[in-house]
């Protein structure tokens, strides 16, 4: 597909009905059941709603779900490899029938979307996760969340959109698929090719990112994901400031920054399908698709990844018939100082060269460290951001969590180290007394073991507010 261009816009349209049906729904919803959308629940209904879920116009229904963990294609044959679905919770689903509507609500309480229940089964979770994620182990991020957090019940549908979402952080940098098509019929963009990712860039992307284009004659979207990420991804806050960092680095007018609100499942030949289709919905020509793309990040004490270094492009490539984007694929690259540039590892391997690499976690040691960054590795401008997010640790914020009986002399010891961490100043200091906290924070709890933990879980998440804004929290709970 070398000739590959832009797809029509009408080929991506949301599910948002027109402002009459629009006051009707919010009416009506009065007497609706309200379901509380998670996170991922918010990501997956807004690009429903904007069409970047193109074909779907709701949650998939019992036979859909079937067909894609059978054959990674909905019921008509189109291709979708990673099921689409809302769950809820077997006491919310006794008060569902199928045909009736139920609101569906962000954590504030707008309703974005209404939702007609054509289905509602229990799925298999084991079998869910050993054709979409080709393993059952709990290991994998992915799974455990499959496992763990989503519920046990799922209710498909058809949807009717109120209204988007609304993002009043950066603002300009969110667009829909029609906002895209729009914008790059008006600039005469007629190629363009996505980079889609979930860390912060450096050097060697911005190296690859202008190969693949100069390759293909395109523009660049350079398209990260910030919805849901995957665990010990740098806040999407963070990450955008760096995006927008090195977008600089790019020729006038060769690249724009768009954000994603996709909640990744890192399910990883899988997900690299899916998301070609998802970036083709939004407009592009082409899709880069590196060597362990949307894998899940290294875990400690297994001896390889989920996936195969290739395994995300080589499924990419059996696909290439059915998608209407072309999926560029990426070797591994390190850099070769002899040569002052990133050269693919076979090369190195075959010629015995010596490479360097810095690792997420090696770059954020060497960050809290105040190391210098080597120049190769990246731009000024984003270690600069980077430094920002990751300060030494004479900067940073913690949490000294006391606990013991009555009288075990805890509460004693939290206010001298108090004390003296007051005296030094520096930093802010709280002191979460078990007294104080339940005077003002868990005055209606009782001693029950089940209040008793409450009352923890209260502590505990006062303390991570303190200590992520570089505070020092000092608790004392019995």
């Amino acid at each position: 597909m070398s000739d590959t261009t832009m797809k029509n816009s009408s080929s991506s349209i949301g599910v948002l009905v027109d402002d009459d049906r629009a006051e009707d729904l919010r009416s009506a919803s009065l007497g609706f059941p309200s379901l509380t959308l998670s996170k991922r629940q918010q990501c997956d209904l807004e690009l429903l709603l904007n069409g970047g879920f193109s074909p779907l116009a709701g949650f998939m229904e019992r036979k859909s779900y079937e067909s894609v963990l059978d054959h990674g294609r909905l019921c008509d044959g189109g291709l979708w490899p990673i099921p689409i679905t809302l769950d809820v919770s077997k006491e919310f689903a006794e008060k569902l029938e199928v045909g009736k509507q139920i609101a569906l609500r962000d954590a504030e309480g707008f309703m974005p979307a209404v939702l007609t229940i054509n289905d509602i089964w229990q799925p298999d979770k084991e079998r869910e996760a050993e054709l979409v994620y080709a393993t059952t182990s709990n290991q994998h991020p992915g799974i455990e969340y499959l496992y763990n957090e989503v519920k046990d019940i799922y209710i498909g549908g058809t949807i009717e959109g109120v209204q988007l979402p609304a993002h009043y952080d950066f603002e300009k940098l969110w667009d829909s698929p029609a906002d895209l098509h729009r914008l790059f019929g008006k600039m005469g963009w007629r190629r363009v090719v996505a980079f889609h990712t979930s860390n912060p860039m450096h050097r060697l992307h911005r190296e690859f990112i202008l190969e693949v284009a100069k390759q293909k004659e395109a523009h660049i979207l350079l398209h990260p994901t910030v919805g849901v990420g995957k665990p010990d991804d740098l806040h999407y806050y963070a990450r955008v400031h760096c995006y927008k960092a090195i977008r600089q680095h790019f020729p006038h007018n060769m690249a724009i920054l768009s954000l994603l609100p996709l909640a990744m499942r890192m399910a990883g030949p899988r997900e690299a399908v899916w998301h070609a289709l998802i970036n083709q919905n939004y407009g592009c020509s082409h899709f880069i698709v590196g060597p362990d793309h949307a894998s899940p990040p290294p875990v400690a004490g297994r001896g390889k990844s989920f996936y195969g270094k290739y395994a995300a492009q080589e499924l990419a490539a059996k696909y290439a018939q059915d998608l209407n984007i072309e999926v560029v694929p990426l070797v591994e690259r390190r850099y070769v100082a002899e040569r002052r540039r990133f050269v693919g590892v076979d090369d190195i391997q075959a010629q015995g060269l010596e490479s360097e690499a810095i690792s997420d976690a090696n770059l954020k040691m060497m960050l809290t460290r105040q190391q210098d960054i080597p120049e190769w590795f990246s731009y000024p401008e984003v270690i600069e951001e980077l430094r920002k997010v990751y300060p030494p640790r004479s900067q940073q914020g913690f949490t000294l969590f006391f606990t013991g009986l009555s009288g075990s002399g805890k509460s004693t010891l939290a206010g001298i180290i108090y004390a003296k961490l007051i005296e030094a100043r520096g930093r802010p200091v709280s002191l979460l007394d078990g007294d104080i906290v339940r005077q003002n924070l868990s005055s209606e709890l009782g001693f029950s073991k089940a209040h008793r933990d409450l009352n923890i879980r209260r502590i505990g998440f006062v303390a991570s507010e303190i200590t992520k804004n570089r505070g020092v929290a000092i608790c004392a709970p019995i």
